[in-house]
């Protein structure tokens, strides 16, 4: 899976590359890439015309001048049957960089559909983690039968990544990586990178182990290539360095990369061992994976790709959507019980909207403030009741700043009675959102779930039923109906 690289291989990439400024698919912008860099719909039903025809020929010419990233793109835009058609028209231009740009299902559907030798012919051009992606959502006869394809060893590689748990540094560290011991000279360390050709397509830092392959400390390249040669690696090494265990989650090694600014960083297993490397690279990719799936269970989507299967995306939201019909319950309960009251007095029924709406979208930013502060560390137990604090200063200040808007609004329209109640119940409300919008993220994170997934349908609850109870309650107590 390593590349080799020479370097008069870069001396004629140097030489061959495009001017500054200028991007690899400029040539074909006209005619497929729109001005957003996206592939024109009239492109996408020339090659869906061509599919439907069986023109082979005229597919293959059509994708042909195509990034990878782009025909990866093009594969998602197609229905199954199109996709099936379209990889066996441009067998050749189905590479690994065109696999790993594709949709998590649209890779799992084709890799479904190809035999178990040409699924291992592409996993063999791939990276170990780039490979481990492709193959660990199949079935585990499919996976048997792909590693079985594999050379040995690739495929001990492959299932060692497999053995660590899902979204673990294990699971997504690259395997290739420069170790050398720290007894030798930066000109030994030089003369081997130069010679050495199975060495790792990209990295940034050369590890220094001992003799039972623990890290003991690191050299940046830069470091190598300004230090004399007849200078041992223990004496400008590194020391001190970050450690990530293998078994750890995936948003923790983010958080890690953030908090120490690392480029890259060793992987150790449970007995210290260096086993791979996290680069700054998967990084980004991690973030962004995070970032969108917590804001998509955040509204009870679940994965929300568009190319999730019918079943999975129905099973994901309707359990949510249930669980919001027991909670608009419990509101409509409230409501029930100062029926009467509201029949005498028809404002109340145009208000109360109002104060729910408000208490429901102050919980919602508390909430959402809340659930980033404890994905990024920043809330803990050490600081949960300042910020308590501080997050019902905040929403005692918005709900009085409402509460003079609304109240003043109610009782030039109906009362100055009826406004003063709005502007009360509005206070309350929008104080029990912020408190709500910390203490329920707060309590999923310490039963070790994911504050995430179900803290608005929680929080929704809450704010809707004291909007209603404070309101109609007041209105009730203070005789204005």
């Amino acid at each position: 899976m390593v590349e080799e690289t020479r370097l008069e291989d870069k001396e004629l990439a140097v030489a061959d590359a495009p001017e500054e400024g200028a991007r690899p698919d400029d040539r074909i912008d006209d005619e497929r890439m729109d001005e957003e860099n996206t592939l024109k719909r009239e492109f996408v039903r020339s090659v869906e015309d061509a599919l439907e025809a069986g023109d082979e020929s005229e597919v293959y010419d059509l994708v042909e001048p195509l990034h990878p990233a782009d025909v990866a793109d093009l594969l998602e835009l197609l229905d199954k049957d199109e996709r099936a058609q379209l990889a066996s028209a441009i067998t050749d231009l189905m590479t690994s960089e065109v696999v790993a740009e594709l949709n998590d299902y649209v890779r799992e559907e084709m890799m479904e559909a190809l035999p178990a030798d040409a699924v291992a012919q592409i996993a063999e051009q791939l990276e170990t983690d780039d490979a481990v992606q492709l193959i660990e959502d199949l079935d585990e006869d499919d996976q048997k039968a792909i590693l079985a394809e594999l050379d040995p060893e690739d495929r001990t590689a492959i299932e060692t990544a497999l053995a660590y748990p899902e979204e673990t540094a294990g699971r997504l560290m690259s395997r290739d990586f420069v170790a050398v011991p720290e007894h030798i000279t930066v000109g030994n360390l030089i003369d081997f990178l130069r010679d050495e050709r199975e060495l790792p397509e990209d990295f940034f830092e050369v590890f220094i182990v001992d003799q039972r392959m623990h890290p003991v400390g690191t050299c940046n390249l830069s470091w190598i290539l300004r230090t004399p040669r007849d200078i041992v690696l223990g004496d400008v090494m590194k020391r001190d360095q970050t450690l990530i265990p293998a078994e750890l989650d995936q948003e923790e090694v983010a958080l890690m990369f953030q908090k120490y600014g690392l480029i890259s960083a060793a992987v150790i297993d449970e007995d210290g061992r260096l086993v791979g490397q996290m680069t700054v690279d998967d990084i980004v990719h991690i973030i962004a994976e995070e970032a969108g799936e917590d804001a998509l269970l955040m509204s009870g989507a679940g994965e929300g790709d568009i190319n999730e299967p019918i079943r999975e995306a129905y099973s994901s939201r309707v359990r949510w959507l249930v669980a919001n019909l027991g909670t608009a319950l419990v509101a409509s309960l409230i409501i029930a019980l100062f029926g009467s009251a509201i029949e005498k007095l028809v404002a109340l029924a145009v208000l109360m909207p109002i104060v729910a709406s408000i208490g429901g979208n102050a919980g919602t930013q508390t909430m959402a403030v809340t659930v980033r502060a404890i994905a990024m560390n920043q809330l803990t137990r050490s600081n949960t009741r300042r910020i308590l604090t501080k997050e019902l200063r905040v929403a005692f200040l918005n709900g009085a700043t409402i509460a003079v808007l609304i109240g003043m609004a109610t009782a030039a329209i109906f009362t100055p009675m009826l406004g003063a109640v709005i502007a009360l119940a509005m206070i309350i409300n929008v104080v029990t959102a912020g408190l709500a919008g910390v203490l329920v993220p707060v309590a999923f994170d310490r039963l070790d779930q994911d504050p995430a997934v179900a803290s608005s349908v929680f929080v929704t609850m809450i704010t809707d039923s004291m909007g209603f109870f404070a309101f109609l309650g007041l209105a009730v107590a203070m005789q204005v109906v």
